[in-house]
């Protein structure tokens, strides 16, 4: 069984900063890509950055140059540093990876979710 656990959402002002972290357990045998996601109410869920397990980076237009996924393989946990916060960010985040667990079977997991809420 595998399970991704979020955490590191919050409240915070505009042009503020937060870092969320989702980390991997269970029976994994290989990490593939991880990634964010977000979804604010009443919209679909948007990709907001992705990484390959050899870190290879994705930022969505609308993050880049403000937003940072990293992650450490050896934690089996993938980063968003989050910077000049803006209240259009407000949304729920949610953290993605493929995941092959020892049983060799590969599939999409996904965390609960972490509320992110930009307002002054």
């Amino acid at each position: 069984q595998v399970q991704l656990v979020e955490s590191g959402g919050g409240l915070v002002q505009p042009g503020g900063s937060l870092r969320l972290s989702c980390a991997a357990s269970g029976h994994i045998f290989k990490v593939y890509a991880m990634g964010w996601y977000r979804q604010a109410p009443g919209k679909q869920r948007d990709m907001v950055a992705s990484i390959s397990s050899l870190g290879t980076t994705y930022h969505a237009d609308s993050v880049k140059g403000r937003f940072t996924i990293s992650r450490d393989n050896a934690k089996n946990t993938v980063y968003l540093e989050m910077n000049s916060l803006k209240p259009e960010d407000t949304a729920v985040y949610y953290c993605h990876a493929q995941i092959e667990d020892t049983g060799w079977s590969t599939r999409d997991y996904w965390g609960q979710g972490t509320q992110v809420t930009v307002s002054s």
